[in-house]
């Protein structure tokens, strides 16, 4: 048998044009856009506890869901228009509806579901006991429509909430970014997880005790969500995966674990212990944030080294697959 002669030539490392990233980096800025993506997680979140409170008879819990969806949306709409540097470029994206674009509809998500959770709230405020001063002073026929309507967009909110907390997810892993696109599986429960979690910590912090039980079942529960994608994404990306893994985005990562974690463990402990009931929301709410902060930087450290884009590449080149041609990487959600 003739034996297979050696290569002459080694094997060619890997290398890019002088070194420079092959794709563009992305251009969200810290802190306008992680705070915008935890505040429209909190806000979708809370949407979906107004409504389960609501139907459930914990007219308290409900309350404080309503009032932190409204604000949520509020304050991160503000933050997206800080992002983007002028208001009219978001409404510019309200002039057509395309259901193939990520941030056509998510525009469209996030108007529908800050107007009906800011129609919500006003109905839960004005009705509140503190607040039929408030009632008195409309006019009497605006305030006799004013619950039937709060209560009907709370339950349409009940809808626009869970799109809300999921299509960021879907608009950073519509990009070619590797770090977020190979992730597209994984990343609407990551931030699902993490926008029931955060409602939950909220709820928690902001409802009596003794009528927070709900609150503390949506904590831990998203936790769990939140915890098993975010070690699925690690597990299954490999080498695309290193950024969530390590540098600045690792420690991040890791930082969300532990915190999400351990809120999650002391929320099904807490009780009505004021203590341990405060701990477990203050931790939920940073493991959320670090949560958000490290997927984007994730994200940059992903597109910076050109290597998490080529080398993928060639293995699916040389296992016989089509190389994928994943979305041109955008520049605002």
């Amino acid at each position: 048998m003739a034996r297979r002669e050696d290569a002459m030539v080694p094997e060619a490392e890997f290398r890019s044009y002088y070194g420079q990233p092959v794709i563009k980096a992305p251009v969200w800025h810290v802190p306008h856009m992680p705070l915008y993506l935890y505040l429209g997680g909190l806000s979708g979140g809370a949407s979906l506890m107004s409504a389960a409170a609501r139907l459930a008879g914990h007219d308290r819990l409900g309350l404080t869901a309503r009032v932190t969806a409204a604000a949520g949306a509020t304050l991160g709409a503000g933050f997206l228009v800080a992002e983007l540097g002028r208001p009219e470029r978001f409404l510019n994206m309200l002039r057509i509806f395309k259901p193939t674009s990520p941030m056509s509809v998510g525009s469209w998500i996030l108007a529908a579901h800050s107007g009906l959770s800011a129609l919500a709230t006003a109905s839960a405020v004005t009705s509140a006991a503190p607040a039929s001063a408030l009632a008195a002073r409309l006019p009497r026929r605006v305030a006799a429509a004013l619950p039937a309507a709060g209560d009907a967009a709370a339950v349409a909110t009940a809808l626009t909430g869970p799109l809300m907390a999921t299509y960021t997810a879907v608009l950073v892993a519509d990009t070619a970014v590797p770090a977020w696109h190979e992730a597209h599986r994984e990343l609407p429960f990551l931030f699902a997880g993490s926008a029931l979690a955060s409602a939950g910590a909220m709820g928690m912090l902001a409802t009596p005790r003794a009528q927070a039980g709900p609150a503390r079942v949506a904590a831990a529960a998203g936790a769990a969500v939140e915890l098993a994608a975010g070690a699925v994404i690690e597990r299954r990306l490999g080498l695309v995966g290193e950024p969530y893994r390590e540098g600045k985005s690792g420690r991040l990562m890791r930082a969300a674990r532990a915190l999400t974690a351990g809120g999650g463990l002391l929320a099904t402990v807490a009780g009505r212990s004021r203590a341990l009931t405060a701990l477990s929301g203050l931790a939920l709410t940073a493991g959320a944030l670090c949560t958000r902060f490290g997927v984007l930087e994730a994200g940059r450290a992903s597109a910076a080294d050109p290597k998490y884009t080529v080398v993928p590449q060639r293995q699916r080149l040389e296992s016989g697959d089509r190389a994928s041609t994943p979305a041109p990487a955008r520049s605002w959600p």
